[in-house]
């Protein structure tokens, strides 16, 4: 595959013209890299001064709670750009791990590299700013949804608040008191509810960690 069919597969470089794309491939320093299965691209608090492209292949991430009480781990697939907010702004470093879950292709650009694509390319910096600008929108958002109104939609909304990508398989390595304590609940009301969903079929308990096969199922 040729590197502006590889880059149009990501939102940055989609709207750009051929003979854009083609001084983009021409003028921009690139790095290329292949992830064996379980090699770490990116690790937690590392700083961020890449922008990464997976173009082909699934990473494993892991994300940590501030106070180690939670860690969930999710899957994501190529086409994926790894955390673009995390380049700029107060904190620029990673706040989650990544690791090849399958054999990965990997594209980086440095961010010297990146600032000269936002002041030479229109449409890569309105992508940019159209990418920043969404995050930023749904994160607001989140504290005027309306509330749940029972205790099977808190425990939803708590496992969707801590995920990457709203879909998928997820792996959630926390203690049912610990629910209980974020959500303001008795570990038995937390228990009675988990054990209902997954006689539902929506997950799957184990001692310290819950299996979610779908997260999008939860909400049905």
């Amino acid at each position: 595959m040729e590197i502006y069919d590889r880059l149009l597969q990501f939102t940055l470089f989609q709207g750009m013209s051929h003979a854009d794309l083609m001084q983009v491939a021409g003028h921009t320093k690139f790095g290329f890299s292949k992830l064996a299965v379980g090699k770490r691209l990116v690790r937690e608090d590392d700083a961020c001064t890449h922008l990464h492209f997976l173009t082909s292949g699934t990473l494993r991430t892991e994300t940590v709670s501030d106070d180690h009480s939670c860690r969930v781990s999710e899957i994501v697939s190529a086409p994926y750009i790894v955390q673009p907010e995390r380049l700029f702004g107060i904190s620029q470093r990673y706040t989650t791990t990544f690791k090849a879950e399958t054999p990965c292709n990997i594209i980086s650009i440095d961010k010297q590299e990146v600032f000269l694509l936002l002041e030479t390319q229109l449409v890569f910096r309105l992508n940019m700013l159209n990418l920043l600008a969404t995050e930023a929108q749904r994160l607001r958002h989140h504290a005027w949804r309306t509330a749940p109104n029972s205790l099977r939609e808190r425990i939803t909304r708590f496992f969707f608040s801590r995920c990457l990508y709203p879909a998928g398989p997820k792996t959630f390595y926390i203690l049912m008191q610990q629910i209980a304590a974020e959500l303001n609940d008795s570990r038995l009301d937390i228990s009675r509810a988990l054990n209902q969903m997954e006689d539902d079929g929506l997950l799957v308990l184990h001692r310290g960690r819950i299996e979610i096969p779908m997260l999008e199922r939860l909400l049905m």
